[in-house]
């Protein structure tokens, strides 16, 4: 769930709740004081000893039946909602399996390590390739290979994406018999060979 969308959606949050803090902080710590400005009439925190919301504004609707109900109801969803979005952020996308055919007795799949492992193995016997990582997302049906590959001082990346594309993708496909696999290349220039891929 890395997406553009969700780098948004995780940004205004981050803004949100970093000014909700300023809104609090600044009075909080008698800023304008020690530093001589005055806050804006607007600002809804005026100092060390005031509070955020007046006593009537906290008991205004405590004899209402639907008041606490709703409370609850609305922090339950927020937290089941916050709870949601951390999981979608740690669930894995790698496929593990991935259906070569499709049929009523069965469907034909391949190991996703495998296949991965394997294309890893041909990207590392290319000349100018140290090491080789691959991880396979997307759909079952329509594999993403995504490549992190270090490659030798002096390499030029566009014979490496070339050679990735012409043999080590090409022999994949013809191997497993797919009729298309994306791929998704990020090189590292490596001191020497054996270095860590990250």
């Amino acid at each position: 769930m890395r997406t553009t969308a969700n780098r948004t959606l995780l940004s205004l949050t981050g803004l949100v709740l970093l000014a909700v803090g300023v809104a609090v902080l600044v009075p909080g710590l008698d800023l304008p004081h020690r530093w001589g400005f005055t806050l804006p009439s607007w600002w809804p925190y005026r100092g060390p000893h005031s509070v955020l919301l007046s006593h009537h504004a906290r008991t205004r609707y405590r004899g209402r039946s639907w008041w606490w109900p709703t409370v609850i109801a609305v922090l339950s969803v927020l937290v089941v909602v916050a709870l949601w979005w951390l999981a979608a952020q740690a669930r894995t996308r790698r496929l593990h399996r991935i259906t070569l055919q499709e049929a009523a007795e069965g469907d034909v799949v391949l190991d996703g390590r495998a296949l991965a492992e394997a294309l890893a193995a041909d990207a590392e016997e290319l000349p100018a390739v140290a090491r080789a990582r691959f991880t396979l997302t997307g759909r079952r049906t329509a594999p993403v290979a995504r490549a992190t590959l270090l490659v030798e001082p002096g390499a030029v990346p566009v014979d490496v994406v070339r050679d990735l594309d012409a043999v080590v993708l090409a022999r994949a496909r013809e191997s497993a018999g797919l009729d298309a696999l994306a791929a998704e290349a990020r090189l590292r220039a490596g001191a020497e060979r054996g270095g860590r891929l990250g």
